[in-house]
């Protein structure tokens, strides 16, 4: 697969926008090709034989019809037989007929023929004209069907199959006529003729037909005639399980039916030669006439010799064919057929499967059949069988391998003798095989195996029934139990039948479907019958034995000739039918143990000795000694003689339980009574032992006995262990001999019994073995040591416990006491040395824990003291410097002697363990001895590899050992100093400088554990900038390990001070306060550093802050609450003009402001608001002589002025809402500002209303034309939101009059107030009734007042613009409106297209009418005649839907896209020149960036990554094109949703999918959405940063390392960002910074958010800014910028994108000239470090809405909004 191609979504792409075309089939090739899947011959027999079958037809009669030959004449004879003959081998075949007398097809069987693969959805049929009956194609080209009154003709039309329907002569018969596809095709004869006769026998087999018959023309060939006898019920046995395994299928009921089939036949079958051809004919009978030539040869030359009978067979049969071809025979078979009753349960899943695949529900019920001949079925079947009839019965009698039918044969066999018919087996398409491949028909038909093979198991226990009914017949065989020889040979012929159609042989072609069957053979029943020498006996009982066992005529036997049947040899191979084994011979000798005498062991006639025979013959003696019990209990009466020796010497063989082993025990010694004397089993082999059920003597018993014998004197003194050294020599010697082979737990109990005997022949006598030494010990002369043993193994004795070596107690006692030669502590060393191996481990023990060595003095000289050898240390002069015990020791020491290995082995020390270490250091360092604890420090420096100090636990370590650098005589323990010069500032101790590169073998961290750098720092914040400086500094340096737990700690924890006051000189003084660092700011705060707590300890400082929660700026909410909290303040602090742009601010803010119900709330009831009210004698003075005040109040007490009119009554009544921004004004009203409209009352009086009264209503007339006219033009732009509804033009004509009258006052009145105002007026609006709207004009009319009582009508909220836009628009000649770039024509010709549209459409609609009902009229018509109307072709009809300034069709409509066609090429390059993007570089200069920014022809390269929404998901595209604007209001609208919907993106990660998707507006172009994964790192002048996650996996990068590295040009990317921000009026928090380092992704917009990649702008315009020339960076970002703002709207680059991305630009050139000009003139960024990101940021994101105040919108490119734009300048 293609790397980066998203298949799914072309998949999605293409089911939506590909073309849509039909599939069509050939289908002669599909039949053709379906026709070449049936390999077997006479398929279309099978096919029209099985459907009359489903038909309920009992007969089938088959018509071949001939034509005559054009070669051969026909004879002139009148001999039949040459009639025949010639038409067998000259006439060519005319077509084939198939009658049956079957249920007539229905109008289903009719509509399924017609359709190829709709076979019957009736699940009890086999096939009604599905894929198969298209069988007939391949002998016929023009298939005809005739049934009951209708008939049907199949013909071809080129490739196309069509049928013609039409009414027959009513029948009862249902007739296939096949005219012959060969017009040369012979008539079969000869192997073809005896083929098709075989075939239509076997079709006999399963199928419900009575009858089949062949004729060639008058000439029947076969009838075939099938009689069944009653059904009988045959009985289950109890025991069966008549369900499958899987409970689908469960076998309710079966019966046996008995059937005689008969056939008859012509004589022309008879003979092999007879169904040749002429040619073959002519060779038999000149091989004939050679034959009865040869004979008569042979019988004159030697009388002796006769001719063969197979030659007088052939004679005779060429002579009775050439006699008689007509004549008929006839002969029978036999057979029967078990058929089950199988009840089905199919699950949901299974059903809706099964008909899914087979167009056909599975069956509620089947059935199964089983057909086979017993043995006499077989014997009168073969009785006086003629070849003929063995031929054509070969297929329905199975002898030796039957096959399983699904209606017809398959060739899948079955394994037995049987053949098996399933109907409800699913096939394959040529229905030759099963299906086993789809899982579900594989389910279904596994199971319908099962069944068939619960069938055979019971069609076995009946056969085996009726065999046991015949062994019953013979006399005294129920008392006897056992078959006579004769009798067993009367039954053998049936049994052997039996066992032969049940052999079970593998099956073909799938060996499985034999696996399923036998399985459930066996499986369904427990009881199994076989024949045996005691009649039918289960199967568990049943043994095989080929020797004579006559003394056991009880057992069951096989007989010998039933052992090669293969039923015996499955039985026997699954170890299911076992040979005799000698648990039987067990139990028929216990049977016999109470009659018989008891036997002598040397008997050979006794059952004993038989026994023994035979279980040597059949080789059991490999598993007897597993089995001793099966023959103790024939022992129990038997007994053991020897000849020659009085009978009174007898040994009872039931008491007998081991036999001795001389290899083992010496024969001569003395032995326990269970085991048998040595001179009665020194003949017999192990097996003979074995087979009489001793085992051998153990020698570990025999020494128990001996012990036990000894101890309680049953033993003679020659025998006594403990006195006798020569007997126990004897006794040790035989153990000897047995100790290697013996088991450790053997060994063990041995040790354990002889340990307190005193076996052990010593000088000093018997001992016990660990009162005795070798004789290699010689350190004292009176030791117990032991006499020479020869044959004795060392291994035994010291196992015994004989010591090798001296207690250590001894030699305490012996060699260190005063009574004997004092040895000193090294002669012992040296001693223990020298025998240590041998010495034992408990001596071990004792020497390591006795103190024994002494320790050295100062003068070299032993102390009297003695110490453990673990107390004490090498003689060394490091160690003696240390102040060690050191062991005494006068000669040199040499490490390596084996006396210093030995002593290190019992724990001498070469070095002091690290914590007596450390105490010395630290009780050196507490007195003041500087010479012990440097030499100590160096000791544990120096041998810390050597002696394992570097993995001793020393940071642990509680003691103060660690001198610090702070001062001299001060220590500390590990945990509580570092190395970071740094920790001090939070007080920290520092460890010694000379020991820091020494930090990590003494435990020492380079800083302490940031939870306790925390503490401190809540515990002592920093009182002055220069600690706060240095503190929150050092913390940066640990942001790295401050987790998101820290950070809410921190982010409330009051320690960031805030100076009150400073001193003359300008340092800080108290007091100080601290707040938590959520609640400061970050630079010097600009304009609002009076409002709020803004702090600057520096670059480094500043990112712990930030970490915290501090911010660059407050946030709008924080801006909100504030002016709400402290409004008198701020108005103080920032003045009007700044107030007023912060209030507009918070007006753009409001979508995110009005989430927080609390502040929104406050918002309400805060006196925060600025309002103006008009006075006398202020010194601000309006136009008309007024003054104005600015107020702060609530919202309940300002009003907003959404009428000029009244505001002028009563401006010096109410506080109003400043008019400066929309925006604002929106906001007011959202907090409850009502208009001034709402509070106030208007009363008309108007004179010359009524018809008597009434003026001339010219004036009136003429002005009414011009409002229809100039009203089209005014409401084009505006949209539906802002317009009454309904109240278009259209509903102006309908609606609105104008009336000339003489005058007219109008009353207006504040309500609940007394103000009132009276004023005449030239024209006002008045309503007659609901729908009818009157103005009223005097003669001498103002038409602003008309204006403005219009624009109440069909504006919902007009604006004072709304009213002198729609003046001008009155006043203005048509002319000069389209100088002003309103498209007149354009508009003023809508309403004639869309008449024309509507007549179209009306006219497409009666034409589609008229359609319809001629289709109609056509389709009565062909019904009278029973045909299959043609369906009719629809016409394509388009109509296409009229737009807000799109016309279709008219001249001017062309002229425009014509135009912009022209102009659409110089779109991005008209913005390249206004923004000074085009620097005529060569493509080759150019950046990636560049390039793709400024290639016109690329312009859709850009990877951008457009918005998604929730109804599209994982970037999917949505199914529904929005539609492209074509008006100036609709731009505008579009430009002000992709503003409005911009946001910030706050989570900590973004990862997208890339995706490729065809621009359907774009014909050559496919947009690319990048896949992004990116994680945030950190801010950049409170810009958040993101970086790729594959520049970390890659690379060394670091968070914290990038943002280092890259801090300046980040800090001067944020600034250009923030600039393009205020351009377009955004927070900036909804501009990101990304970095990759590949790619050409210069931006993208991720749901709403604008990412902006730092990498180009690192390449391009970071050298420029460092020089000075920032402009351009800005012109080109601001561009980048509403190219991603346009994908707020719409996420292709499509005509819709480009109309919107156009808009945005050219309704913001002011403001991004302005940007441009100033960045341009300021002082250009030093290049070693940009400005501080916090108070740059603030001024850049908040100092142009404060200065400049609220932005003024663009002109847009036409319509009104371009003639508002003009009237404004």
């Amino acid at each position: 697969m293609v790397a980066g191609v998203d298949h799914n979504a072309l998949r999605a792409q293409a089911v939506e926008v590909g073309e849509d075309r039909a599939v069509t089939v050939n289908k002669r090739s599909l039949i053709d090709k379906q026709l070449s899947r049936y390999s077997r011959p006479w398929s279309t027999l099978r096919e029209l034989i099985q459907n009359a079958a489903d038909a309920a037809a009992s007969r089938v009669v088959i018509k071949i019809e001939t034509n005559p030959s054009t070669r051969v004449p026909t004879p002139q004879s009148d001999d039949p037989s040459a009639r025949l003959k010639h038409v067998l081998h000259n006439h060519t075949i005319s077509q084939w007929v198939v009658e049956n007398n079957g249920n007539v097809f229905g109008s289903d069987d009719w509509a399924r023929l017609q359709e190829i693969s709709s076979g019957n959805p009736d699940e009890d049929k086999i096939g009604a004209f599905g894929v198969g009956f298209y069988s007939v194609f391949s002998i016929s080209e023009r298939p005809y069907i005739s049934s009951g009154s209708e008939a049907l003709e199949f013909y071809w039309k080129e490739n196309d199959l069509r049928t013609k329907r039409f009414r027959s002569p009513q029948t009862t018969e249902t007739v296939f006529q096949l005219p012959a596809r060969d017009s040369g095709s012979t008539v079969p004869h000869g192997q073809e003729l005896s083929s098709l006769c075989e075939f239509l026998t076997g079709s006999m087999t399963f199928v419900k037909l009575q009858s089949i018959e062949l004729f060639i023309d008058d000439w029947r060939m076969l009838r075939l005639t099938k009689s069944i006898a009653d059904a009988v019920n045959l009985s289950i046995p109890a025991d069966f399980n008549k369900s499958t395994s899987d409970k689908l299928m469960r076998v309710s009921q079966v019966t046996q039916e008995a059937v005689q089939l008969e056939a008859e036949w012509i004589k022309a079958l008879e003979s092999t030669s007879s169904l040749r051809s002429g040619r073959d004919i002519n060779a038999t009978l000149e091989t004939t006439t050679k034959s009865v030539f040869s004979f008569f040869k042979r019988k004159l030359d030697t009388p002796s010799q006769n001719i063969t009978k197979r030659e007088q067979d052939e004679t005779a049969g060429a002579s009775a064919v050439m006699q008689d071809m007509t004549g008929t025979s006839r002969h029978k078979a036999f057979f029967h057929i078990n058929k089950a009753s199988i009840a089905t349960n199919v699950n949901r899943d299974l059903g809706a499967e099964f008909l899914r695949l087979r167009k056909k529900s599975p069956p509620k019920a089947t059935t199964v059949s089983f057909l086979a001949q017993s043995y006499d079925e077989q014997a009168a079947s073969s009785l006086n069988e003629p070849a003929v009839a063995k031929k054509l019965f070969k297929s329905v009698i199975p002898e030796n391998k039957g096959h399983i039918y699904i209606g017809f044969t398959t060739s899948q066999t079955t394994g037995l003798a049987a053949h098996l018919e399933i109907p409800a087996l699913v096939p394959t398409v040529e229905r030759e095989q099963l299906d086993l491949n789809s899982k579900h028909i594989k389910d279904w038909n596994v199971e319908l195996l099962r069944a068939a093979g619960i069938v055979s198991r019971i069609s076995w226990s009946s056969a085996t029934i009726d065999l046991q009914g015949q062994l019953s017949k013979y006399p005294g065989m129920t008392e006897r139990k056992v078959l006579a020889p004769k009798e067993l040979q009367d039954v053998l012929p049936a049994v052997k039948w039996l066992y032969a159609s049940f052999d079970w042989s593998s099956t073909t072609p799938l060996s499985d479907v034999g696996s399923y069957i036998q399985n459930a053979f066996w499986n369904c029943g427990k009881d199994f019958n076989l024949i045996s020498s005691r009649g039918f006996v289960p199967l568990d009982n049943v043994r095989v034995s080929s020797d004579d066992l006559s003394f056991i005529e009880e057992l069951p036997i096989v007989p010998e000739p039933l052992l090669q049947f293969g039923l015996i040899k499955k039985l026997r191979a699954g170890d299911v039918l076992s040979d005799v084994q000698i648990e039987d011979m067990v139990t028929i000798l216990e049977k016999s143990k109470k009659t018989r005498t008891p036997v002598q062991l040397a008997s050979q006639k006794t059952p004993l000795a038989t026994m023994t025979n035979w279980y040597r013959s059949n080789n059991f003696l490999h598993t007897l000694p597993r089995e001793l019990r099966e023959i103790r209990s024939v022992l129990d009466a038997t007994v053991a003689s020897d000849e020659g020796v009085a009978p009174t010497q007898v040994i009872a063989l039931n008491e007998v339980k081991e036999y001795i082993n001389p290899d083992k025990i010496p024969p001569d010694m003395p032995v326990p009574p269970s085991t048998i004397p040595f001179k009665y089993t020194k003949s017999l082999s192990k097996f003979d032992t074995d087979a009489l059920g001793f085992r051998e003597l153990d020698p570990l018993k025999w020494l128990q006995w001996l012990v036990d014998a000894n101890a309680k004197g049953q033993l003679t003194p020659e025998q006594n262990l403990e006195t006798n050294p020569t007997f126990a020599t004897n006794v040790l010697k035989a153990l000897s001999k047995n100790w290697p082979g013996m088991s450790q737990d053997s060994k063990t109990r041995i040790t354990a019994l002889l340990e307190s005997q005193r076996i052990i022949p010593t000088k000093q006598g018997m001992k016990k073995p660990s009162e005795t030494y070798f004789s290699s010990v010689k350190l004292f002369s009176d030791l117990p040591v032991i006499l020479p043993l020869s044959n004795v193994k060392e291994s035994l004795l010291t196992t015994l416990g004989v010591r090798k070596t001296i207690e250590i107690g001894v030699v305490f006692d012996r060699l260190m006491s005063g009574s004997s030669q004092q040895w000193s502590h090294v002669d012992l060393i040296k001693y223990l040395a020298s025998v240590w191996d041998d010495v034992p481990t408990q001596d071990r023990e004792r020497l390591k824990i006795t103190p024994v060595c002494p320790a050295e003095l100062s003068d070299s000289k032993p102390s009297e003291n003695r110490y453990r050898i673990s107390q004490l240390h090498e003689p060394n002069d490091s160690l003696r410097r240390l102040g060690l015990l050191i062991l005494q020791w006068p000669s040199n020491y040499n490490v390596q002697s084996k006396e210093a290995k030995l002593l290190a082995t019992l724990g001498l020390r070469d070095a002091p363990p690290y914590n007596e270490l450390i105490n010395i250091i630290a009780a050196a360092g507490q007195s003041a001895n500087t010479s012990l604890q440097e030499f100590a420090l160096k000791y544990l420096i120096e041998n810390s590899q050597s002696k394992g100090y570097n993995n001793a636990p020393i940071a642990s370590v509680k003691i103060p050992f660690l001198p610090l650098q702070s001062a001299e005589g001060k220590f500390s323990i590990p945990a509580n100093c570092f190395t970071n010069e740094r920790v001090t500032v939070l007080g920290f101790e520092l460890l010694r400088p000379d020991l820091h590169k020494y930090a990590v073998l003494l435990g020492v961290q380079a800083d302490p554990p940031i939870d306790r750098c925390i503490q401190r720092l809540m515990k002592k914040p920093p009182r002055t900038k220069r600690q706060a400086r240095d503190m929150f500094g050092y913390m940066t340096s640990r942001i790295g390990v401050i987790t998101n737990q820290h950070v809410e700690v921190l982010g409330g924890a009051n320690i960031v001070p805030i100076i009150t006051s400073k001193d003359s000189v300008g340092h800080e003084v108290s007091p100080v306060r601290h707040i938590p660092p959520r609640l400061c700011f970050l630079g010097d705060g600009g304009d609002l550093a009076g409002m709020c707590d803004f702090v600057d300890f520096g670059k480094e400082a500043e990112m712990f802050l930030l970490r915290c929660g501090s911010r660059h700026e407050p946030s709008i909410s924080d801006l909100a609450l504030l002016f709400t909290q402290q409004p008198a303040r701020m108005l103080n602090k920032l003045g009007i003009d700044k107030y007023l742009e912060v209030l507009i601010k918070l007006a753009h803010e409001w979508s995110s402001l009005k989430k927080d119900r609390a502040l929104v709330e406050k918002m309400q009831q805060a006196p925060f608001l600025l309002a103006t009210k008009m006075e006398n004698g202020h010194e601000e003075e309006d136009e008309k002589g007024g003054s104005k005040t600015w107020h702060l109040a609530k919202a309940s007490d300002i009003v907003i002025v959404d009428e000029i009119g009244n505001y002028n009554l009563f401006k010096t009544d109410v506080l109003a809402a400043p008019q400066q921004d929309e925006t604002l004004e929106e906001m007011y009203a959202q907090l409850g500002v009502p208009g001034l409209s709402s509070l106030v009352e208007e009363r008309q009086q108007i004179s010359g209303l009524g018809p008597d009264n009434r003026p001339n209503q010219k004036t009136a007339l003429h002005l009414q034309s011009i409002i229809r006219e100039r009203a089209r033009l005014f409401l084009y732009d505006y949209s539906k939101e802002t317009l009454h509804p309904n109240r278009d033009t259209k509903w102006l004509e309908n609606n609105l009059s104008v009336q000339t009258v003489r005058s007219i006052v109008i009353k207006t009145s504040m309500i609940g107030t007394n103000i009132r105002h009276i004023q005449e007026k030239t024209a006002t609006l008045r309503q007659e009734s609901n729908r009818n709207w009157i103005i009223c004009i005097t003669e001498k009319y103002n038409m602003a007042q008309v204006s403005r009582a219009l624009a109440r009508l069909l504006l919902i909220r007009p604006k004072p613009r709304d009213w002198m836009v729609l003046t001008e628009f009155l006043r203005s000649e048509l002319s000069g409106l389209q100088e002003a770039g309103i498209n007149v024509d354009r508009i003023l010709r809508q309403k004639e297209k869309e008449a024309k549209v509507a007549e179209e459409r009306h006219r497409h609609q009666l034409e589609e009418e008229q359609r319809l009902r001629d289709q109609r009229d056509a389709l009565e018509r062909e019904m009278n005649i029973h045909r299959a109307p043609d369906a009719t072709k629809d016409k394509d009809e388009h109509t296409q839907d009229s737009m807000p300034g799109n016309f279709p069709g008219s001249s001017d409509s062309k002229e425009h896209e014509t135009e912009e066609a022209k102009e659409a090429p110089s779109l991005f390059g008209g913005f390249k020149k206004m923004f000074g993007l085009d620097a005529r570089k060569p493509p080759s200069t150019m950046s990636d960036g560049e390039r793709f920014v400024h290639d016109d022809d690329a312009i859709h390269q850009i990877e951008h990554e457009p918005p998604y929404t929730d109804s599209e998901p994982n970037g999917q595209p949505s199914t529904t094109e929005p539609p492209v604007p074509t008006t100036p209001q609709q731009l505008q609208d579009l430009t002000h949703k992709a503003l409005r919907t911009t946001r910030p993106h706050t989570s900590s990660t973004l990862q997208s999918s890339p995706s490729v998707h065809k621009v359907e507006e774009m014909h050559t172009t496919c947009d690319a959405k990048p896949g992004m994964n990116v994680t945030y790192t950190g801010t950049a002048s409170s810009l958040r940063v993101f970086l790729d996650n594959e520049v970390l996996q890659s690379s060394s990068t670091t968070p914290t390392s990038f943002m280092t590295t890259h801090r300046t040009g980040l800090s001067h990317f944020a600034h250009v960002l923030q600039d393009c921000a205020s351009i377009y009026n955004l927070p900036s928090s909804s501009f990101q910074i990304f970095y990759d380092t590949s790619g050409g992704t210069m931006a993208f917009n991720q749901n709403q958010s604008l990412f902006f990649n730092y990498r180009f702008f690192a390449q391009e315009h970071l050298p420029m800014l460092e020089a000075g020339d920032k402009d351009l960076a800005v012109r080109h970002w601001a561009t980048t910028t509403a190219h991603e703002l346009a994908h707020n709207v719409e996420r292709d680059h499509n005509t819709r994108f480009q109309n919107v991305f156009q808009a945005l630009i050219e309704r913001h050139i002011p403001n991004i000239a302005e940007v441009a000009r100033r960045v341009s003139t300021a002082s250009a960024v030093p290049p070693q470090r940009p400005p501080p990101p916090s108070s740059a940021g603030a001024t850049r994101q908040t100092a142009p809405a404060m200065r400049q105040g609220p932005p003024k919108a663009a002109p847009p490119p036409s319509g009104t909004a371009a003639f508002k734009g003009a009237f404004k300048r």
